[in-house]
């Protein structure tokens, strides 16, 4: 690895001394990926574990599964998958998760992928809208359009959809903080391009609960923003029956430092979490 210490300097930083350093994003890449381990951790006792310390069979067995599973594919508990003939009758949506600059440059983004066969679009929203910040806001001039798309009103929001039927494609939005701002403003710009609510299909992720727990974009109280959840999750399933209004994230709480067994707990736990919430509602009773 003697190469990496003539690689070129890709950005300075200050030491612990306060003097300016190199460094390079190549050499700090590679050094981690040599401290990686290749192959599986062992227990005491010599038995392979995942990275959570589950042990890991030598080999499956047909005795190991807890309960036969006798359900068939489309049918309750749906363990088998929730469409009878699985991938056979309609392929999964095929999106990139894009989104930069402004909305004009990721609307030519979107188009360019759509017009190469992609299926549905994934929407990254740059930091300011995930906090809610308008673009103007001197707390947000370094961050606009940096890790998504800047979106803060509704002419953006047509901007970015531009040419694009949305009754044809499903349109997904990792957003959480400002889901239902989103939302609304997809709302909008629909009914302004004349496509009735009932057909427009996709996601919002609106997980808030995970925000507090792993990634931090959260905004409002736990109690409001809970709230703002059920009510867009209500809204919602009377206004655009086929839209989703909750996807429930694991993952960024496995990359804020869980093992995997606490990653599925804090899901399934936030899960239950928004289920009681509607059930306790009063968007729910009404």
């Amino acid at each position: 690895m003697a190469w990496l210490e003539s690689a070129p300097s890709l950005w300075k930083y200050p030491g612990p001394d306060g003097r300016v350093q190199s460094s390079s994003v190549l050499q700090h890449q590679v050094k981690a990926m040599s401290q990686t381990p290749t192959k599986l951790p062992e227990s005491a006792a010599g038995q392979r574990t995942t990275p959570s310390g589950i042990d890991i069979p030598r080999v499956a067995t047909a005795d190991m599964r807890r309960q036969p599973d006798d359900s068939a594919p489309g049918e309750y508990p749906f363990t088998r998958g929730i469409f009878e003939d699985g991938y056979r009758g309609r392929l999964w949506t095929f999106r990139q998760y894009s989104g930069f600059g402004s909305a004009e440059e990721s609307n030519e983004r979107y188009r360019f992928l759509l017009e190469r066969g992609q299926t549905g679009l994934s929407v990254a929203l740059d930091l300011p809208t995930q906090c809610g910040y308008d673009p103007t806001d001197p707390m947000a001039r370094s961050e606009v359009g940096k890790v998504g798309v800047s979106l803060s009103n509704l002419a953006e929001m047509e901007l970015l959809f531009r040419d694009i039927d949305l009754s044809k494609v499903s349109t997904s939005f990792t957003i959480n903080g400002t889901a239902a701002m989103i939302f609304a403003m997809y709302l909008a710009a629909a009914d302004k391009a004349g496509v009735p609510r009932a057909k427009l299909t996709g996601t919002i992720q609106n997980d808030i609960l995970k925000e507090y727990v792993a990634r931090g974009t959260w905004i409002f109280p736990v109690r409001p923003a809970l709230r703002l959840v059920a009510d867009s999750i209500v809204y919602a399933n009377e206004q655009s029956p086929r839209f989703n209004p909750i996807s429930i994230a694991g993952a960024h709480v496995r990359d804020a430092g869980s093992s995997a067994v606490e990653e599925m707990g804090f899901t399934l736990a936030n899960g239950l979490a928004y289920v009681c919430l509607l059930y306790t509602s009063d968007a729910a009773d009404e």
